[in-house]
């Protein structure tokens, strides 16, 4: 809580206000999420799920070069996809355990119950916590193959990118695999629909960062006076989203004893969504001691799963 309110103050104080998108995911937020992963609009998680549904077995043959090993999952959310992953590794009886992390207690709980339904037999130990604390506990001797799945990383500047992809490999040995999902620069007729959906969701999404605030801090945002304001810029690949004020307004919170003004129009911007192409890839990863062993590809050609 006392992160959120230090966030949230911070955020609206600038001159441009901001918010973590990673205030999205309360428990309604996950749920709103898992509803925009399964629209017709929303192509990167069906392209994605393609992808390692075709090339498991070929992912896993990189993965257990060395065994036992630990599967890190960053961010892991309902494991939907990952699933292809473990159930060909429990099927060819891999010595492996996976380690899903996600800063969503919710989400790790519901994953882990649905693995001792779906894969009894695989060692799981659900983590809650920020990905390279997590890391730092673990052995660093032990071999790992780590996951970053969804496009994760287009949330990230490119400078951010950058620093992330080198603080990962700071975590790695000879040996080790890195999985990165990147969604690829493509038209804005496939783009922007994606994250403004013709049923509302993403706007739900969006707008429940507002009820959010208004709950935990005593906020009062009057929902019908804000929208949903996404942007997708095809020269550069970047999508944006923010959450647009519908008029001169102010909100006060009560948790912070302090009152905001927006004007009509204004923005909280929420969220980057970065698309890539190689280039791009090579330069947030060249000054890490990385290798490209996989450059695996959906049908359409939407979406890469670099294995690195």
């Amino acid at each position: 809580m006392s992160s959120f309110k230090e966030d949230v103050r911070q955020g609206l104080s600038g001159e441009e206000k901001r918010l973590s998108s990673k205030y999205f995911y309360d428990e309604i937020g996950d749920q709103l999420f898992v509803k925009i992963m399964d629209l017709p609009e929303y192509y990167l998680t069906r392209a994605e799920h393609e992808i390692l549904r075709t090339h498991a077995n070929t992912i896993v043959a990189q993965f257990s070069n060395r065994t036992p090993f630990s599967l890190i999952e960053l961010g892991a959310g309902d494991g939907t996809k990952t699933m292809e992953i473990l159930k060909v590794l429990t099927n060819k009886k891999i010595n492996f355990s996976y380690r899903p992390v996600d800063i969503s207690e919710h989400a790790i709980e519901h994953l882990e119950n649905k693995l001792a339904t779906e894969l009894p037999d695989a060692k799981v130990e659900g983590i809650v916590g920020d990905y390279f604390q997590v890391l730092s506990e673990f052995d660093q001797n032990e071999p790992k193959a780590i996951l970053f799945l969804g496009s994760n990383i287009g949330n990230m500047t490119d400078d951010i990118a950058r620093s992330f992809m080198e603080k990962l490999s700071q975590f790695m040995n000879t040996g080790d695999h890195l999985l990165v999902g990147f969604d690829l620069i493509k038209s804005k007729d496939i783009v922007l629909p994606a994250y403004n959906d013709g049923q509302g969701v993403t706007k739900q999404f969006n707008l429940n960062l507002l009820t959010r605030m208004n709950k935990e801090l005593g906020a009062d945002f009057e929902l019908s006076q804000w929208d949903h304001a996404p942007n997708y810029d095809e020269s550069t690949g970047i999508t944006t989203s923010a959450i647009k004020s519908l008029c001169d307004q102010t909100v006060y919170f009560e948790a912070l004893k302090e009152a905001f003004t927006f004007k009509e129009g204004e923005l909280i911007h929420t969220e980057i969504s970065r698309k890539y192409n190689l280039d791009i890839i090579r330069h947030i990863t060249e000054r890490c001691n990385f290798q490209i062993c996989s450059d695996l590809r959906d049908s359409k050609d939407y979406f890469t799963d670099i294995i690195f």
